[in-house]
């Protein structure tokens, strides 16, 4: 049984890091026009417990110099009329909510599984 619990606790663990992936690639995608703006990352790391769970480390800003854009009326522009845009790539983007989303489902599945092989068990034991 305690496996059982363990298995749940490792899927909603997973659940939820990529959850937290998500809330920042949407927030990157959003703000892919917004200049000086830098894509956020968020790393996994496992948890201070030691038991294996997987947690969403700190938010990183990616190192990347953001886009030069020249629009010589934009109000940020400097003499050149150059402006920082943002090191935002959509495709990567993409890609990353696309894993995240597929890693989340199997997280789901998984934890489906094991509740459903918990609710088996306490059946068996009830006969």
């Amino acid at each position: 049984m305690a496996d059982l619990h363990r298995t749940l606790a490792l899927s909603m663990a997973g659940m939820a890091a990529q959850a937290t992936r998500l809330v920042h690639v949407s927030e990157n995608i959003a703000n892919a026009d917004t200049p000086g703006y830098r894509r956020k990352t968020v790393p996994f790391e496992t948890a201070l417990a030691g038991d294996g769970l997987v947690q969403a480390g700190p938010v990183r800003l990616d190192p990347r110099a953001p886009a030069r854009i020249y629009d010589p009326g934009h109000p940020l522009a400097d003499g050149s009329g150059y402006y920082d845009g943002s090191n935002v790539d959509l495709v990567v983007e993409i890609a990353d909510a696309r894993e995240a989303q597929r890693s989340y489902e199997a997280n789901l599945r998984m934890f489906d599984q094991a509740r459903q092989m918990q609710a088996a068990l306490i059946e068996l034991l009830k006969r």
